[in-house]
């Protein structure tokens, strides 16, 4: 997902496209929402990631603000370059809240609907970081995410009325993703959820997706079926039977080789682009606080999706998750360019 970029093959068909379905069409300008989880997280690299039981010596250590909802707010409002995004969530009282209010106002993401609880501490992350690979580990202790709740979502339901795009993650208590999905939809926004941590989702929340974002491993585990790699040449039976369960459309990340999008009249498969990962922590949720900015202003799905990876690529080109998320100008230069990855 963090190299996913480039030139597009799209399969498609004349149907016109209408409000309300998800075609080769951006959505008109608007605000973006963003309901999820703020997290501090703790960063460790370590030469490679350790088996269980095992302890290993580690070498830099950051701690940086994140949390795969604040992630996305960050990114959608650092990319927009207006002050077009905001966020619901909850934090406790303690010094990290105030960190991860503060990183988010600096990327002009509204934060008067993260409220504050005494019941939880804000939440955290303890996040390990392959040398080299850039791969990781990461364990959440969700604090004061787990505080968020369905009325919640309720007091703040007219944030969505003006949202053209919504996003949504799985580090907050499901009742409240699902109210909030509901919430979304029935006032027109388009409805993007990433369904990380993994776990099964029930067939009524699915129903009120426009675009489920998936990786390898996550696809499979909605399915049902063992985590393993997917050729781009299964991506399209996969993501047929993802939308199976619900969701109108699918954006199925393939790591390196890029990423399929599909829905009822289109499908489009973008390759990635060729960068050195450093840290690939915060590179899904880059993507899709990317994919929303795109579509809120108006760019073609193609388009989107490779504006979307550009920012994931750029992102994953040093440490962090917040600190990592690139400018506007950095997206448009690596779609200028960037290498991009060939069959």
């Amino acid at each position: 997902m963090y190299w996913i970029q480039g030139t597009q093959q799209v399969v498609e068909t004349t149907r016109e496209p209408c409000r309300g379905t998800i075609s080769d069409v951006g959505v008109t300008s608007g605000s973006i929402v963003v309901t999820g989880s703020l997290n501090m997280d703790f960063v460790v690299t370590v030469p490679r990631l350790p088996s269980p039981g095992e302890t290993t010596l580690g070498s830099d250590f950051l701690r940086v603000p994140g949390g795969k909802g604040a992630n996305q707010a960050c990114a959608a409002g650092r990319i927009a370059g207006t002050p077009c995004v905001r966020m619901v969530g909850r934090v406790g009282y303690d010094p990290f809240a105030d960190e991860l209010k503060a990183s988010l106002i600096e990327a002009d993401v509204d934060v008067a609907l993260v409220r504050s609880t005494r019941s939880a501490p804000t939440g955290v992350a303890l996040i390990w970081v392959e040398k080299g690979s850039g791969r990781n580990s990461i364990v959440v202790a969700p604090g004061a995410n787990h505080a968020l709740t369905a009325e919640d979502i309720d007091a703040a339901g007219a944030v969505f009325e003006d949202a053209r795009c919504a996003l949504f993650q799985l580090e907050t208590p499901l009742p409240a993703v699902e109210r909030a999905l509901f919430a979304a939809r029935r006032r027109g926004a388009m409805t993007i959820l990433d369904p990380a941590p993994a776990q099964r989702l029930p067939a009524a929340m699915l129903a009120e997706v426009d675009i489920l974002t998936p990786n390898e491993s996550e696809a499979c585990h909605l399915l049902g079926q063992l985590p393993a790699p997917v050729t781009r040449a299964e991506a399209p039976v996969m993501a047929a039977a993802l939308r199976k369960l619900g969701p109108r459309a699918v954006i199925l990340k393939l790591g390196e080789q890029g990423c399929f999008f599909s829905s009822e009249d289109h499908e489009i498969f973008s390759p990635g682009f060729k960068v050195q990962p450093v840290d690939t922590t915060a590179a899904g949720d880059v993507f899709n606080g990317a994919l929303a900015v795109a579509l809120a202003e108006g760019m073609a799905m193609q388009q989107a999706l490779a504006f979307a990876n550009a920012a994931a690529a750029v992102s994953v080109t040093r440490a962090g998750a917040q600190p990592a998320i690139p400018s506007r100008e950095e997206v448009d230069a690596m779609l200028l360019q960037g290498r991009r990855i060939t069959a």
